[in-house]
């Protein structure tokens, strides 16, 4: 078998290889996409293309740095689903923005994030005026969210943001409705929720509390 055949018969190989793998990781659109996702995709990408450029490099070779990568992203996934911490070390965590209207420039340079980024975005999303904006949140993907004033009531306690994420409470959220953590604990109490720890996700909305226990 010469060369051109080799090279042929290994893209078609990795093409169905890669194609597999991916859906092994698990499913996320490109713009979701973390840095640790794409510093794998980039580096199992390179490992393909020059096992396809080098016939005469046994193909063992290449497989086995790939299944070594790909087994790091999956154990990294499966401790990311049991630690926010992890995750956050690991992905990084939302950056709010823009707060109630105001923009946060302290984050913004946190985040080596400029105001034409900021601009770029929201005119994406068909926003002009940055006066229309209550919350613009920057995801860990870098994608912008955002929450226009005509979405937001006036009513400090509906805020859009969770209480509790895998059993761990968010503070900074209870702090912008200037609540704490013992009022938390009080009111899930009274719906039957004992112990915080045990829940996946709490949201409050409106003076309502939607949960989700692990």
């Amino acid at each position: 078998m010469n060369d051109l055949s080799i090279i042929l018969l290994r893209s078609i190989f990795f093409y169905f290889f890669l194609w597999l793998l991916f859906r092994l990781m698990g499913k996320r659109e490109i713009g979701e996409l973390s840095i640790v996702d794409l510093i794998v995709f980039i580096i199992i990408g390179d490992i393909a293309v020059l096992a396809i450029e080098d016939p005469d490099k046994p193909l063992l070779y290449s497989l086995l740095p790939i299944f070594a990568i790909v087994l790091i992203e999956i154990l990294l996934s499966l401790f990311s689903l049991k630690s926010q911490k992890f995750r956050q070390v690991i992905e990084g965590k939302p950056s709010i923005v823009i707060n109630k209207g105001k923009i946060d420039e302290r984050v913004m340079r946190k985040q080596r994030y400029n105001f034409d980024d900021l601009l770029s975005q929201l005119r994406e999303k068909n926003i002009l005026h940055i006066e229309e904006v209550e919350y613009a949140i920057l995801e860990p993907s870098g994608q912008l969210s955002v929450i226009e004033r005509e979405d937001v009531q006036n009513d400090e306690d509906n805020v859009p943001f969770p209480l509790i994420l895998d059993g761990v409470v968010q503070k900074e959220s209870l702090s912008r409705m200037g609540k704490d953590s013992i009022w938390l604990k009080k009111q899930l109490k009274k719906d039957g929720y004992e112990d915080m720890s045990r829940i996946s996700i709490c949201t409050y909305d409106d003076g309502i509390f939607f949960v989700d226990e692990k």
